[in-house]
């Protein structure tokens, strides 16, 4: 289950798309997660999916 907080979840997010992820897709399939309810809690906090950066920025 992935953290409610919406900056624990960056937090969270970023270090696994750092450590074990080469892409969001990777990381929504392995955690079981919908990306596009993903992208749309972090943006409300202001981050975006960098896909260069594989990275909220």
């Amino acid at each position: 289950m992935l953290p409610q907080d919406p900056i624990i979840l960056l937090s969270y997010v970023n270090t696994q798309l750092r450590d074990r992820d080469a892409s969001l897709a990777a990381f929504c399939d392995r955690e079981n997660a919908d990306e596009a309810d993903l992208c749309a809690r972090l943006q409300e906090v202001g981050y975006t999916y960098d896909v260069d950066k594989n990275r909220f920025v």
